[in-house]
């Protein structure tokens, strides 16, 4: 097997370890409790997202759908409403962070990908609550809502939970980006470009900082979903 092939093989391997790793990791997060009553707080959106940075979105935009898919029919209990909520979340992340990283790939260039991811990720999912919010608390939950009834919640509950939500899963995205490429490249399933000794300490040197600024974006996120957003 030529090489090219056998890092194609190695890719398709990787990508099938990120959609297990995403699953499981949204089911794990089906204990959470729910933030309002019918609001879920998950990490998948991270786990895809890493792939989209390491492989491409195109390479994880299947399994932002896959997924919830799967989620649907096994741990969800919110039908079709969680259904393309989750997938507009998930997709909106990975192609926003992802297309921008591909075309800029530095140290800031991710960066300026999550923060766009984050905004993005906050932005449609206040449109998408809008349009089916209304809908899902009517025929699903049995309280009769409309979109005005909605859009009161916006302030103080939907928008602030689906940008801190999408804030924490950047967070982890940048917590945990570094060590699982890390592992990828030295396990073969990425390519190692070697860097000098100056450049690797200062590199090391960011990513401690990085992670310590992740670390706290994620505490004080919880706290204020936990403590606020009731």
């Amino acid at each position: 097997m030529s090489e090219k092939n056998s890092m194609k093989t190695k890719k398709i391997v990787a990508v099938a370890m990120f959609s297990a790793l995403a699953f499981v990791t949204a089911m794990l997060c089906g204990y959470f409790p729910k933030v309002a009553g019918f609001l879920s707080l998950d990490f998948k959106d991270a786990v895809i997202v890493i792939c989209a940075l390491i492989f491409g979105p195109l390479a994880a935009l299947p399994i932002a759908v896959l997924v919830p898919l799967l989620e649907m029919f096994t741990i969800s209990i919110t039908g079709w409403y969680g259904l393309i909520m989750n997938i507009l979340s998930s997709v909106t992340f990975v192609l926003t962070t992802g297309v921008i990283y591909k075309y800029k790939r530095s140290f800031y260039g991710a960066i300026a990908a999550l923060a766009a991811g984050v905004f993005s990720v906050a932005a449609v999912m206040m449109i998408a609550n809008l349009l089916i919010t209304p809908l899902y608390l009517t025929y699903v939950v049995g309280v009769p809502s409309t979109m005005a009834d909605v859009a009161a919640m916006l302030p103080s509950i939907l928008l602030p939970f689906n940008f801190i939500k999408a804030l924490l899963n950047g967070a982890i995205v940048l917590l945990l980006y570094k060590p699982i490429s890390s592992a990828l490249k030295s396990s073969g399933f990425m390519q190692n470009k070697t860097v000098e000794s100056n450049s690797a300490k200062k590199s090391k040197a960011r990513s401690v900082i990085v992670s310590l600024i992740a670390l706290l974006i994620i505490a004080v996120s919880l706290c204020v979903m936990f403590l606020v957003l009731k």
